[in-house]
């Protein structure tokens, strides 16, 4: 029998406003009985230890039911597909429970992603994201405590590409393309894109489901087994069989369950971008250290204070959303999603993102924002921009960045860093990842699987290269 539930329009907002509710009593609960034990002499030192040693125990389980992971493919034109007929015991570890990685789902992690969905509902997407035109609907496993916001899309060529996979792929790769040193390279890719643009359209390439879809560059996944990956593929097809599948933001480092399993269940692998993965300061070269440490010192030198998010008010809302725009929009790119001043508000009053800004000692001015969020140990930062017309010696992308990596570090997470800023990244120890998104197309006819068809070598045998050549 298949966990997981479907929830969108009226019926959402119910189960969200449950949900928020029974989250509101579990934290209760567990802050009251957090004080009981402190009264009974339990030290939070050994609690710590425990919950420790539990993880580390889970962790260890999960891995093993990661690397018994496999499928047997068949190729069916019924919706579903291979993964219909797939071996149910092929996603699981006899020798443990099947839900063994899904129990390392991060409460807060969960509670985080209730918010953003609540927010998004009660809102409306446009509302905080401008160039984003949908909305979202959120598959639920019960057994696990996992939700996974989910957008479905069709024409919407223009939106940003959080959410249009045609503006990812034609229009932002276009902007891309100035990066090639090369000229020819740069008219040789250019004049094919127009064709393949109205080939992808053609295709009806947006009309596609995608998973766990916050809407941001950056989405992180709770931790599943290969089971439930599995049958959350397999509703969301029979709910939805006119639409193509895709999980974004997958890499071989972070996700490597999520395309082990999906590749086995018959998804094309289809390369998106180049990110960067930043470890603790520890496990990186003295020399990038060294950086760090420099740019951390330009706070002091230049005269800036780190302002939290408890610091922060609704009155600040509209230059956040403006030095966000100054970087993200106005120096980068317009496909980027464009987060309103309404969103910078709901993000500080229901912690959808945790918020630091820098604000200037001498004119008491925010110069510079970031916002990030955490799931099960991984950090990314969706929100992050400043003043673009202050002279460039200041150092706000240093001071920023450095203010960010001195988070993940004493926050214990792995920072995924996303695209950009490249060599900047590489100095200061971020490693490189291609990230792709796992497409299923195969139980659609032949002429809406082309797009992707055509997308997945060619970005694979070439893409892949210049990305690593170029260091995009």
């Amino acid at each position: 029998m298949n966990g997981w539930n479907l929830y969108e329009g009226e019926e959402l907002a119910a189960w969200l406003k449950r949900q928020t509710n029974n989250h509101a009593r579990r934290e209760s609960t567990e802050t009251a009985e957090s004080v009981t034990k402190e009264g009974a002499g339990v030290s939070a030192a050994a609690i710590a230890d425990v919950s420790a040693t539990a993880a580390k125990a889970s962790a260890e389980v999960a891995a093993e039911a990661a690397d018994s992971a496999s499928a047997a493919v068949e190729t069916d034109s019924t919706a579903g597909g291979a993964l219909a007929t797939a071996a149910p015991e092929a996603f699981s570890d006899p020798g443990a429970p099947a839900n063994a990685a899904s129990a390392l789902a991060s409460a807060d992690g969960e509670a985080q992603t209730l918010r953003w969905l609540a927010a998004m509902q009660a809102a409306s997407v446009p509302a905080l994201i401008a160039n984003v035109d949908t909305s979202l609907r959120a598959l639920h496993r019960e057994g696990s405590g996992v939700t996974l916001p989910i957008s479905v899309g069709d024409r919407e060529y223009g939106d940003s590409y959080v959410f249009s996979p045609y503006t990812h792929y034609v229009s932002y790769a276009r902007e891309e393309l100035a990066m090639l040193e090369s000229r020819a390279a740069r008219a040789a890719l250019g004049a094919l894109l127009t064709p393949a643009g109205m080939l992808l359209k053609a295709s009806r390439f947006n009309r596609a489901v995608q998973v766990n879809n916050r809407l941001l560059s950056t989405n992180l996944y709770p931790a599943l087994s290969a089971e439930e990956i599995r049958e959350a593929a397999l509703l969301l097809l029979r709910q939805y069989p006119d639409r193509s599948l895709i999980f974004r933001s997958l890499n071989p480092r972070t996700t490597p369950l999520y395309i082990e399993t999906l590749t086995a269940l018959g998804f094309r692998l289809v390369p998106s971008r180049q990110v960067y993965l930043y470890d603790s300061p520890d496990k990186i070269p003295s020399k990038a250290r060294w950086l760090l440490k420099r740019d951390y010192g330009l706070l002091e030198k230049q005269g800036y204070d780190i302002v939290g998010p408890e610091e922060l008010s609704a009155a600040d809302a509209p230059r956040l959303a403006e030095l966000y725009r100054l970087l993200y929009i106005d120096k980068y790119s317009a496909h980027n999603p464009v987060f309103t001043p309404r969103f910078f508000e709901i993000a500080l009053e229901k912690e959808l993102l945790r918020l630091h800004a820098l604000r200037a000692r001498g004119t008491g001015s925010l110069d510079a924002v970031l916002g990030y969020y955490v799931q099960d140990g991984i950090m990314t930062t969706p929100v992050f921009g400043y003043d673009t017309g202050l002279p460039q010696d200041t150092g706000l992308y240093r001071m920023l960045s450095a203010v960010l990596l001195k988070r993940a570090a004493e926050e214990n997470c792995l920072l995924h860093e996303s695209a950009g800023a490249a060599q900047f990244k590489r100095n200061r120890g971020a490693t490189a990842e291609i990230e792709y998104s796992a497409v299923y197309d195969r139980h659609l006819p032949p002429y809406r699987r082309i797009g992707w068809a055509l997308l997945s070598p060619l970005l694979n045998r070439v893409g892949v290269p210049i990305m690593k050549k170029y260091k995009f």
